[in-house]
């Protein structure tokens, strides 16, 4: 993906059990953003977002507030070069 941007969000909170993947994953295939997102084992959520600036940072703003029933308390934000090419969307387990 040509001048694509690539970060990766990690957000804490009331982030399982509330879709907040699905909606993550909505909110990227709308935007044309490829990746992942998944849960971790600690309670939170990670996504690598990669794109055009704009509709990453898109996401990212979503990410920070959440779908329905979700509480974040904190989004750790890391931009960074892209590390490799995705295509597509893909929630992970």
């Amino acid at each position: 993906m040509k001048d694509a941007s690539e970060v990766r969000v990690v957000v804490s909170g009331r982030v399982q059990g509330v879709c907040f993947r699905a909606a993550t994953r909505e909110e990227a295939v709308r935007w044309g953003v490829c990746g992942f997102v998944r849960n971790l084992s600690d309670g939170r959520v990670e996504a690598v977002l990669q794109g055009d600036r704009e509709s990453v940072e898109r996401i990212v703003a979503f990410m920070r507030e959440g779908p329905p029933g979700a509480y974040v308390e904190a989004a750790d934000i890391e931009w960074r070069s892209p590390s490799e090419a995705w295509s597509g969307f893909i929630i992970r387990r």
